[in-house]
């Protein structure tokens, strides 16, 4: 029912970008596994998966859901994923600890209010600056929410250092809240949506400004010895992700699937802030994530982005 309501969100013609098919008999192999996240990040992936866009390229995807970007690299290093979805910091990360990666597509670039500190409306945490050691609760202190969370504090003049990370899974922010674990949470779409909606929640500060403003979220990657290994397939699998995620600039395509691919109501589904889908990978852009890491403390050496992308790829 999920992939039928998906075919007739986007219609029953072919991709608009993709022009001629890619020749199939240059292809190393026709399957691919590729891993997927949040389901607003991956919306455009899963939507041209479930439409038929990439078997109509010659090309079979089979999507595995991974429950955060530890584990989707794990399974990238183990071979049960061709291609991993994981954030931006956790890939640069990993490649700063040696690990060899090729990034295959941005996935997700922040817009205003697109992640966001939130509290509960009764809270005395009513400023960033008015806690000298706030207590936030974020998915994990070495990825995208910690790096946000600093940058944040350090716009509103606070000291990063004296913040007192709490370690929660996105559902289990809000219980954070509520038990007083945490003053405040890094909390993204759609969770951010539906914290305002049952609990009333106020957004404290938008993560989408300063350092972060329309930041790189995150991506899809394999390994430097796959995709060695399989240049034409990746070449044409990054070839329809970009065509999906230029579909998806028009936001009605992503709300009408997000129902049935993020497990919201329609009214959430068109409450919900959206970033934007890039269509091509662009070292540049990407740089600013690395570069911040470093300026950070996350990478103890600055990390050359632009060595990670396909050769074709690079701006």
């Amino acid at each position: 029912m999920v992939v039928a309501a998906l075919v007739l969100v986007t219609g029953c013609s072919g991709p608009s970008g993709l022009g001629s098919s890619p020749d199939q008999s240059k292809m190393e192999r026709t399957d691919l596994r590729v891993g997927v996240g949040n389901p607003i990040d991956t919306a455009p992936l899963r939507i041209a998966v479930a439409d038929g866009s990439f078997t109509r390229m010659g090309l079979h995807v089979e999507l595995v859901e991974e429950s955060n970007s530890q584990n989707a690299l794990n399974d990238l290093a183990t071979g049960k994923v061709d291609v991993a979805f994981a954030t931006d910091v956790a890939f640069f990360t990993a490649a700063a600890g040696g690990t060899a990666l090729q990034l295959q597509g941005e996935a997700y670039t922040s817009a205003p209010y697109t992640a966001v500190l939130l509290t509960l409306p009764d809270s005395d945490y009513t400023d960033l600056s008015s806690k000298k050691s706030p207590r936030i609760a974020v998915d994990s202190t070495t990825d995208f929410g910690a790096l946000a969370t600093r940058s944040m504090i350090t716009t509103a003049g606070g000291d990063p250092s004296r913040i007192k990370f709490v370690t929660r899974t996105f559902d289990r922010m809000a219980a954070a809240l509520q038990d007083g674990s945490a003053d405040a949470a890094l909390m993204p779409e759609p969770f951010s949506t539906k914290a305002q909606q049952e609990l009333g929640a106020r957004v404290l500060a938008d993560s989408s400004r300063g350092a972060t403003m329309d930041f790189p979220v995150s991506a899809y990657a394999a390994t430097g010895l796959f995709a060695q290994a399989n240049t034409h397939t990746l070449t044409a699998f990054r070839r329809g992700l970009g065509d999906a995620q230029q579909r998806a600039a028009d936001q009605s395509v992503v709300r009408s699937a997000l129902p049935g691919i993020a497990g919201v109501d329609e009214t959430t589904a068109a409450l919900i802030e959206l970033g934007v889908y890039p269509t091509s990978l662009n070292g540049v852009r990407l740089q600013r994530v690395a570069d911040l890491m470093h300026d950070t403390g996350m990478l103890a050496q600055r990390l050359d982005v632009p060595s990670l992308l396909p050769k074709a790829d690079t701006p």
